[in-house]
């Protein structure tokens, strides 16, 4: 989908150079939501490069908060975002990062529950269009644009080939499939973007194999 201006995405009040600033922040907010499974307890959202210096004046921090609380960009609830988490008591704060990252509009999310943690690196490519590059720790490379698995597992012999198998049997083809792991033999992520949608019994038969630990689906 193109767009012809930020005022189509996120509308006037959110109005800033580029929609780097503001809809790539709603998007980057949105997935970091969908990966940590729910809407958290409390976030911490650091800024990094051009976005820390400049996230007031564009209202990427109230796009990044908008998204993690699920808006999509399109939602005329954006600019109420500060007043949103207040009613829904969700405890925020935004941090303005020194550090110089690889790509100068740099979001991390850590995301806390009471039975969890996790944290999310995104980055605003600019036009709405985004890149998550890291997930707790694990570096990857996924743009939220197609249904996509993250499967957290053991580093162990047959686990990534289990996984492929029920894939293939089912006819769900993989259009882009990374594995990568801090350490051998322990924890390990592999991430699988397919061209439809994974069903409920598919999805509970990857979840259901040896050497896996966790499973987080993104669907469109």
């Amino acid at each position: 989908m193109k767009y012809q201006s930020v005022f189509d995405i996120i509308g006037p009040v959110m109005v800033g150079p580029s929609s780097s600033h503001t809809a790539g922040a709603v998007r980057i907010g949105l997935l970091a939501r969908k990966l940590f499974g729910r809407e958290p307890e409390k976030a911490v959202i650091h800024f990094f490069g051009s976005f820390a210096k400049t996230y007031k004046g564009h209202a990427t921090d109230v796009a990044a908060l908008a998204g993690l609380m699920g808006l999509s960009t399109f939602d005329g609830g954006i600019p109420n975002a500060f007043n949103i988490a207040k009613e829904k008591g969700l405890d925020y704060s935004f941090i303005e990062e020194s550090a110089i990252p690889e790509h100068p509009n740099t979001i991390v999310i850590d995301m806390y529950a009471a039975d969890k943690f996790s944290s999310v690196k995104g980055v605003s490519l600019g036009g709405g269009l985004v890149e998550i590059c890291e997930v707790d720790g694990f570096a990857l490379k996924l743009s939220g644009e197609s249904p996509a698995l993250l499967i957290f597992h053991i580093d162990a012999y047959g686990a990534v080939a289990d996984v492929t198998h029920i894939l293939a049997k089912n006819k769900i083809n993989i259009s882009h499939m990374e594995v990568s792991r801090l350490e051998k033999g322990r924890l390990a992520l592999m991430v699988i973007e397919t061209d439809q949608s994974v069903p409920d019994d598919i999805f509970s038969a990857i979840l259901s194999q040896p050497n896996i630990e966790r499973v987080v689906r993104l669907s469109l």
